[in-house]
């Protein structure tokens, strides 16, 4: 079931660029109107202390959603938001979450409603305050949060942050709903301060290394080009990607032989003994970073969940690729 899940999230992410690059936005199943970030009537509040209420946000498909009072019960349907609720110091709000949450510790204990297909009648029948979506759920999962609208609930759809600063700006929305600017912000601040240092003890490379990440095993090898935050993340750190096509695309391993790249980050989990796998594929023995032992697995959660820990995400990136620079 993991792998079946990491080759779905490969899926919608291809799907989600290749949407960006037109005029669609962005969303990893269906295209929906959510460029940019849910903007609120508001605005004026962000880096303040406290939310006015009665508040009214507009989120990823349009929708109107006023709070008389910061939500007191919070279902949330995708990691991302879950990580950032806790980050916030509104985890104690949160009453369900997905089977995919495991960050942080306290959500092992709470409720499940389904996995990448939302239980529907649970969520219903947990009666919460308001529901976090995200519009990698649209298409699919679009008639069950309509379902959970039909019952009364609010449901909130997240856009997919594409950036660094658009995840700073979903941090700030979920503080701004939830009454927490004051923690939003902070945790905003400690993100940007960790991008900056490690943006300045990368400019100083000059011999750059070139990179494949790998997003899924072989035969159907899946890795991030242009317009992708691990692209993002190799921009930063003065890395070069091999991958130069937009979006996330299918590479033979013939090409990566040929590519010779030398390091090889491999982000998913749902292979044992992945790296050594990979170093045994044929004709492997001459790529650089087999030869040279930089075949190096990272966390894909803290790599790829636009909340709190991306930055930490950054970071590792950053001692996989040049631990001569970023090493402890």
């Amino acid at each position: 079931m993991k792998k079946f899940w990491q080759l779905l999230l490969t899926a919608m992410l291809a799907v989600l660029v290749l949407a960006a690059c037109g005029n669609d936005s962005k969303k990893e199943e269906t295209p929906v109107d959510s460029d940019q970030p849910a903007e609120t009537e508001q605005e004026e509040q962000a880096g303040g202390n406290s939310s006015s209420y009665p508040y009214t946000i507009n989120d990823a498909v349009g929708e109107d959603i006023t709070f008389e009072k910061a939500p007191e019960t919070v279902i949330s349907l995708i990691p991302s938001n879950t990580e950032i609720l806790f980050g916030i110091d509104a985890g104690d709000k949160v009453i369900a979450v997905t089977e995919n949450d495991d960050f942080p510790e306290e959500v092992k204990d709470l409720d499940k409603v389904g996995d990448y297909n939302v239980n529907v009648e649970k969520v219903i029948s947990l009666k919460p305050d308001v529901v976090f979506a995200h519009d990698m759920m649209l298409g699919s999962g679009e008639e069950g949060l309509n379902q959970i609208r039909d019952a009364g609930i609010q449901v909130v759809v997240i856009p997919t942050a594409e950036t660094f600063e658009e995840t700073y700006e979903t941090i700030k929305i979920f503080g701004e709903i939830m009454d927490k600017n004051e923690e939003a912000n902070k945790i905003v601040e400690d993100m940007k301060a960790k991008v900056e240092d490690i943006k300045a003890k990368a400019a100083d490379i000059t011999d750059k290394k070139t990179v494949l990440v790998e997003n899924s095993d072989a035969p159907e090898i899946y890795a991030p080009g242009k317009n992708t935050f691990p692209q993002q993340f190799l921009d930063i750190i003065n890395a070069e990607n091999i991958i130069t096509e937009e979006g996330w695309v299918m590479i033979s391993p013939e090409t990566i032989v040929d590519e010779s790249p030398d390091v090889i980050l491999v982000s998913y989990s749902y292979v044992p003994d992945v790296v050594e796998n990979i170093k045994k594929r044929d004709g492997f023995d001459t790529v650089t970073a087999v030869k040279e032992d930089q075949v190096i697995q990272v966390d894909e959660n803290i790599t790829s969940r636009t909340g709190p820990r991306l930055a930490d995400g950054l970071e590792a990136y950053a001692k996989a690729i040049y631990p001569e620079v970023f090493g402890e």
